[in-house]
């Protein structure tokens, strides 16, 4: 083998005991990175994809793969390091490259015309027991829908394309490769239009409002999004549609304060019931509970309700309730409450 040629199986990057479907694998992978059409003006490019299909020409024929095998580089030196395709008789349709190529860079016609739709948004404001509980909330949506009537064709009556004759695709030569490319007279469709659709104008597709039901599952959070698939607008000549994105807002509560799946809540106590101690009620998101009341109750003091927040969207397991205590100063005192007020004093 010459000192100046790289192995065959290491510009392919397999080893010796590749299949040959993991030959063609490899050498699909490399000749959509390295195609010319692909990288228009690189010198470089060209000559590694001349190289890939020097070494696939060789190890994708068993009998030159065999050669090779045995004999090294020697049998094909008439190949002059890759440069010379046809000198052994190698040529693309032959040898089947060129379905090769028509799956490498795809069905044209269908990336063409059958395109999906546009993503849509809204925003949708809920309340904190909403939000805790899940809801069902309607909202009004405005939105480009496929015509009923030509199904969104765009045509009332049509035509096959003179050009491709219904293809909707043609091939052109460039050099030892045929491709495949969208029809430039129907633009893939395989169809022309001879009336456009009375409905919709030939667009394909129309404008609907209506009201739809959303479901909110427990734990929504600011920000937090619900995603309807196919509820966005329509896609073109039988595109899929987009998807509907609702983002949501929690609006803030009088009585509540959330960060993440934990309730912050404030309770309100007398002087006695803080130096006392006693029963005393918080309100929580599942109704009032009954909580106690240590004797010498500080103002700003947290007790956890432990499982008493918002659940996680995803596991269901409940956050908690933080009950803050904030100790009320009477706004009028009595003599007699000023007295024992008097008298507490004493105590500190």
């Amino acid at each position: 083998m010459s000192t100046d040629t790289r192995d065959y199986y290491e510009i392919l990057g397999i080893n010796k005991k590749a299949s040959a479907d993991e030959i063609k694998k490899a050498y699909r992978r490399l000749a959509r990175k390295y195609h010319p059409d692909l990288n228009p003006g690189d010198a470089a490019a060209e000559k590694k994809f001349k190289e890939i299909n020097g070494a696939y020409e060789i190890l994708s024929d068993p009998k030159k793969k065999q050669e090779y095998d045995q004999f090294g580089e020697t049998p094909f030196e008439g190949a002059q390091g890759f440069e010379g395709f046809s000198s052994h008789g190698f040529d693309f349709r032959a040898d089947g490259a060129e379905d090769i190529f028509s799956n490498l860079f795809g069905n044209f016609r269908q990336q063409e015309v059958r395109l999906r739709g546009a993503d849509l948004s809204t925003r949708l404001d809920i309340t904190l027991e909403e939000a805790f509980h899940g809801v069902t909330k309607p909202i009004k949506l405005t939105r480009t829908i496929t015509c009923k009537s030509c199904g969104g064709s765009g045509a009332e009556s049509s035509r096959i394309c003179s050009k491709c004759h219904g293809v909707g695709s043609i091939k052109q030569s460039r050099g030892v490769f045929r491709l495949s490319q969208p029809c430039p007279s129907c633009n893939g469709a395989g169809k022309i239009i001879s009336k456009k659709c009375s409905a919709c104008g030939g667009s394909g597709s129309g404008v609907s409002s209506s009201t739809i039901k959303v479901r909110i599952p427990p734990g929504a959070d600011t920000g937090s999004k619900v995603k309807l698939r196919g509820m966005g607008s329509a896609g073109t000549m039988g595109g899929p549609a987009g998807d509907l994105y609702i983002e949501l807002r929690v609006k803030p509560h009088t009585t509540f304060r959330r960060e993440g799946n934990n309730i912050y809540v404030d309770v309100p106590v007398t002087i006695i019931e803080a130096t006392l101690g006693g029963k005393i009620k918080v309100p929580t998101l599942d109704g009032t509970v009954t909580m106690t009341l240590p004797p010498g109750t500080d103002s700003g003091k947290k007790f956890k309700l432990k499982g008493k927040g918002i659940p996680n969207r995803k596991t269901g397991a409940r956050g908690d309730e933080f009950a803050v205590i904030n100790i009320v100063v009477p706004k009028k005192v009595t003599k007699k409450t000023k007295e024992a007020l008097e008298e507490i004093g004493k105590a500190y």
